[in-house]
């Protein structure tokens, strides 16, 4: 039986966008959560964080009568969805639901619109079309107007326009009616369209199509896990805003981290740390234009804060300032508060500096850019690097963001030699030897301290903080950014007393310490991919293997992943999807698969 829209929302849910913003669709093919204009704006269908009003609000539902069945799945290598209900007496409607992407005229085509598809597929089905949109977080009901072709919802600065082939009087007052013909529906601005809904739209789908099939064939695919690592390129391709380059946590707020926690937090804003995972990782698949949209977003950075402090995190159009605050929705499930805003935008997080210059490194060394990087472009990075070396030794939030207390991160340290080192590293592009060597010894210097200060002998791993004792599975990272090879004893150490204190089954957590909310509930799906990598770097590969496919069959029914899970119900929690959480499929299939040569 299909679920009632008054049950509790679950995370099975797919993504449709077009990198200017995006929604999200249940197995009923009702869309729960879009914000309109771009990622962070009104959610004008917020019904996954609950509603105002009465059941149905806040979301665009296509309902079929008596509906007892639902399959939903994405077409091969794209962003549409396809979601399929049926009814006990052998009806079934089939709906398309995808935001229009292509080119034409010599641009990229995304504008600001759903289009939904719906097709009768089996007997005499009757439907009935539910499309609410609420504005200012659910506070304010809109005017509605209509025409012969369109409605229209006006209110808070926005007007929707949804034009149709169906009967608009019946879209309008939400009447059932018999779908005995395709219908289509485009929700946009408010604008007229040109053509007749059915024509403009089955072009729109054939030409978006098309173009995700023509983006994933450019991909440089490992052999193995192909199906899991193209969801998750294509997911991270729409978590980004094309428009500055900027990309996304995710694209929710407010999921919590765990049941009643109060982990609730908005993801819709670009992390300079997460950005870098995500064109790290799909620069592994030789995709090459997120980095170079990237590099357009942090260039703009550097030279805002010239040298001064830099935010962990911005607006996805440089904004600065992101005040937390809370807006009247019970929350996903119920589990308050819902928040907008993120408080991190104050805090100082020094591994920011390490991340910046690690995200630009290859494109100082790879020729198939279309703008190469030069010297004033190495130029705005040494002022990244300087303020990293300046921080290395220096307390802050660390990653994982605390609130109440500052330390000395070793992570924080750790990416801070990371910008030093990748420094020396480009400099020689350039024929800068005299810089590259000041790099080069700055990096050394914090090598050193790390090595002393970050290392505890009675734990025999390093750990989270300098002076410190626990343990932090950032430390997993020590390797990839290349601080130590991966067979020294420290690190295998290290990896060994992660895996005894932090593995729980196939998961990893965080950390174990308390934090300002208490200790950590379930496992935070990042750090398990961080754990299957290091395990594969010192030889432990088939047990790798065993835990990124404990990894893959917790995803969703169409390959996504949340931030978190539980590790004994599996049960996905967190905002959704999470770019951290799709980095690590991607870099796992690309760490365990086969090589092609070996099979081809």
């Amino acid at each position: 039986m299909i679920p009632p829209a008054t049950e509790k929302p679950s995370l099975d849910l797919a993504m449709i966008g077009n990198c200017s913003f995006a929604a999200l669709v249940d197995k009923m093919a009702r869309i729960v959560w879009c914000c309109l204009p771009r990622f962070d704006g009104d959610p004008v269908f917020h019904s996954l964080l609950g509603t105002r009003g009465e059941a149905g609000d806040g979301a665009f539902a296509i309902e079929l009568e008596g509906a007892v069945r639902s399959e939903q799945h994405y077409q091969e290598n794209t962003a549409v969805v396809v979601t399929r209900l049926h009814d006990a007496s052998g009806n079934a409607i089939e709906i398309t639901d995808f935001a229009p992407r292509f080119q034409t005229k010599g641009r990229m085509f995304r504008p600001t619109a759903i289009v939904r598809r719906v097709r009768p597929i089996a007997g005499h089905p009757r439907i009935r079309v539910r499309c609410r949109p609420r504005f200012a977080y659910g506070a304010r009901d809109p005017e509605t107007t209509f025409g012969s072709n369109h409605v229209r919802w006006v209110g808070n600065g926005q007007t929707l326009r949804l034009t149709t082939n169906a009967p608009v009087t019946y879209v309008r007052d939400e009447i059932p009616f018999l779908l005995d013909a395709p219908v289509s529906f485009y929700l946009g601005p408010d604008e007229s369209l040109t053509r007749h809904p059915e024509a403009l739209c089955g072009e729109f789908e054939e030409e978006t199509a098309r173009y995700w099939r023509l983006w994933t064939r450019r991909l440089g695919l490992p052999l193995e896990y192909q199906d899991a690592v193209i969801r998750a390129a294509i997911t991270l391709k729409l978590c980004t805003f094309e428009e500055t380059g900027a990309i996304v946590a995710a694209v929710t707020t407010s999921i919590p981290e765990a049941a009643d926690s109060e982990r609730n937090w908005d993801y819709r804003y670009c992390w300079l740390r997460d950005a870098f995972f995500v064109v790290r990782a799909l620069n592994s698949l030789s995709e090459m234009e997120t980095m170079e949209n990237y590099l357009r977003y942090i260039n703009n950075i550097a030279s805002m804060t010239n040298g001064d402090h830099v935010q962990p995190l911005y607006g996805i159009a440089l904004e600065k300032t992101l005040v937390e605050d809370q807006v009247d929705l019970p929350g996903y499930r119920g589990m308050g508060p819902v928040r907008i805003g993120n408080q991190a935008y104050e805090h100082f997080q020094h591994d920011v500096y390490g991340n910046i210059v690690l995200a630009a490194s290859q494109a100082f060394f790879d020729k198939r850019l279309l703008r190469q990087p030069g010297v004033d472009d190495f130029a705005r990075l040494e002022v990244i690097g300087e303020r990293a070396f300046a921080m290395h030794d220096q307390p802050d939030a660390g990653l994982w963001e605390l609130r109440t207390r500052a330390r000395v991160h070793t992570s924080s340290s750790l990416m801070c030699w990371a910008a030093c080192d990748r420094l020396a590293r480009i400099a020689p592009t350039f024929g800068l030897e005299a810089r590259a060597e000041i790099w080069r010894e700055r990096a050394e210097r914090i090598r050193a301290t790390i090595l002393e200060q970050g290392w505890n002998e009675k734990v025999g791993a390093f750990v989270e903080s300098f002076g410190g004792h626990d343990l932090d599975a950032s430390l997993l990272l020590i390797a990839e950014v290349g601080f130590l090879p991966p067979r020294d004893p420290r690190f295998i150490a290290t990896v060994e007393r992660i895996g005894e204190k932090l593995r729980r089954g196939n998961h990893l957590f965080r950390y174990h310490a308390a934090d300002d909310f208490g200790a950590p509930e379930n496992a935070f799906n990042i750090c398990t991919f961080w754990y299957i990598d290091a395990l594969a770097r010192i030889g432990r590969t088939e047990e790798a293997r065993d835990i990124y496919e404990t990894m893959l069959s917790c995803r969703n029914h169409v390959g996504l992943l949340s931030e978190d899970t539980s590790p004994g119900t599996g049960e996905m929690w967190g905002n959704f999807p999470q770019t951290y959480s799709m980095v690590g499929i991607i870099n796992g299939a690309v760490r365990l698969s086969a090589r092609w040569e070996d099979v081809v």
